[in-house]
């Protein structure tokens, strides 16, 4: 039996205890009278013996000492808004009003969310693009170093390591360029909460030199939804305007069942690492190896990646990512994390099962065969047609057009204004000709007054301020035709312009 974290111990004896409260919640934890079956018998307020997240001082402030020992951070705040409140705290907390800032443009909308609110100048980084298996890789060094060259009043570099599809950039690199500017390296690595606890996995970002790293414990190991953690180490990034900006912009009243989950996720890396790590990474390797012999599916690997990302290929079938993923959930019952153009995601945990893993492999390798016999019987009568080569060519390159990732896809935005100022503007004009819904056919050359981009992984496509490219269009186009939800924009085909008088020349 495992031992349970202290805080879940103290916050089940309380419910067993014969302590009423006449206090907030309002379901009392009466289980009988709420009708349903949630926790509702440990879920707290901030009473007496219970610490308080914003004034920790006692269990809540061990539990956080003991999160920053494990990750390696100087100091470590829980998160019960996500990952989200973290980034928007460090980059508020790291940048003046109007300051520029240097963020890979793959990043999460709450990073541009940030942007906004701070009336932030941005600068983007692209990570680098592998044709062969369209697929974005990493941020690279060199990048940074030119950017911090070109404006030498960035305040703030932001990237995300590892990307939704486990690209893993060089942190070190990066943070010693971004470090001799004397300015903070803020890594969003919600994705990566298990990097550094087993050596099959990359080190985490905080050694490796960055100087805020986000975590989504809820991500990719065993903790409840909405968990996370914010961690900060050395002297660059000024602590006390970050933990100001979180207690702003994080709950007031935050949940001590999510916070006995993040304690109790500590915990088990403290004390069931390997019991836990090694069985998974076993099982990891067996089902990448078995991938790896796929005929018409294939399991893509870039140069620096996390092995926990299964990111499976359509390869030569043909079919798009959406319909892999169709297949695997209606034919399969198998839930996959995210379908782009021409991949599929299967994220992985030390919670997977050996009979999660067999189901994963039976079905890709069914699928595989039925799209090989497939693609066997096209070739034949291709064949028999004396024009294989003709149909194969015309067909590959269709293909390529038609499902290429909108992610792998530079759209080539002008940035023409900050996100700010065109959201004000906006807000402005609302009701006045010069605030208008177009069609997307009709936006390219516009400057943009809305986001517009797929969810997950929520890299926006468009971002408020920018001068929409024809580029961008098609893949809008593509996308919505292909059956994928583009999010952002209020109607539907649509997205708000500041005017029509701002046409590319």
């Amino acid at each position: 039996m495992t031992q349970t974290s202290d805080l879940y111990k103290k916050l089940y004896e309380y419910n067993q205890s014969d302590y009423y409260g006449f206090h907030m919640p309002g379901h009392k934890r009466n289980v009988r009278a709420a009708g349903i079956d949630l926790p509702y018998g440990i879920d707290i307020t901030e009473i007496d013996g219970f610490d308080d997240l914003h004034h920790a001082d006692g269990i809540l402030k061990e539990a956080q000492e003991r999160a920053a020992f494990i990750y390696g951070a100087d100091e470590t705040r829980f998160l019960v808004n996500g990952s989200t409140v973290g980034i928007l705290s460090a980059i508020l907390g790291s940048t003046e009003k109007g300051d520029r800032i240097l963020a890979a443009r793959h990043c999460h909308k709450s990073v541009y969310h940030a942007i906004c609110l701070n009336e932030l100048c941005p600068c983007y980084l692209y990570p680098e693009f592998e044709e062969e298996i369209h697929l974005n890789t990493e941020i690279s060094v060199s990048a940074v170093r030119t950017a911090l060259m070109e404006y030498p009043d960035i305040k703030a570099v932001m990237i995300v390591s590892p990307t939704y599809d486990g690209v893993v950039s060089d942190i070190e690199g990066i943070a010693e360029a971004v470090h001799e500017k004397g300015i903070p390296l803020i890594v969003d690595e919600a994705h990566g909460a298990h990097f550094g606890f087993h050596p099959y996995f990359p080190e985490n970002a905080l050694s490796k030199g960055a100087d805020i790293v986000i975590h989504s414990v809820h991500k990719t190991l065993p903790s409840l939804t909405q968990t996370a953690l914010l961690h900060i180490r050395g002297d660059i990034a000024n602590r006390d305007r970050i933990f100001r900006y979180l207690d702003m912009l994080q709950s007031s009243s935050p949940s001590y069942v999510l916070m006995a989950s993040i304690e109790h996720c500590i915990r088990m890396l403290e004390e069931r690492r390997e019991a836990l790590f090694v069985p998974y990474v076993e099982r990891l390797v067996k089902i990448r190896e078995d991938l790896k012999t796929l005929k018409c599916l294939e399991l893509l690997e870039t140069r620096q990646y996390d092995r926990s990302k299964l990111v499976l290929s359509t390869g030569v079938t043909g079919i798009s990512g959406k319909e892999l993923y169709q297949i695997l959930l209606n034919e399969y019952h198998l839930q996959m994390e995210m379908a782009a153009g021409t991949y599929v995601i299967a994220m992985t945990s030390v919670a997977d099962t050996e009979e999660g893993f067999e189901r994963l492999r039976r079905a890709l390798f069914e699928i595989d065969e039925r799209f090989c016999m497939q693609k066997s019987c096209d070739v034949t009568s291709v064949k028999c047609q004396g024009s294989l080569l003709e149909e194969q060519t015309v067909r590959s390159a269709a293909e390529e057009e038609n499902d290429i990732d909108i992610l792998n896809r530079r759209p080539g935005n002008e940035q023409v204004m900050t996100i700010a100022d065109a959201l004000m503007m906006a807000d402005e004009r609302a009701g006045s000709r010069a605030s208008v819904r177009v069609r997307w056919q009709q936006a390219e050359g516009m400057i943009s007054a809305e986001y517009a981009y797929l969810y997950p992984p929520g890299s926006p496509l468009i971002v408020p301020g920018e001068r929409i490219s024809h580029d961008a269009v098609r893949l809008l186009e593509r996308y919505d035709a292909a059956g994928f939800s583009i999010e952002g924009p209020k109607c539907a085909g649509q997205i708000e312009v500041l005017d029509n008088t701002h046409r590319s020349r």
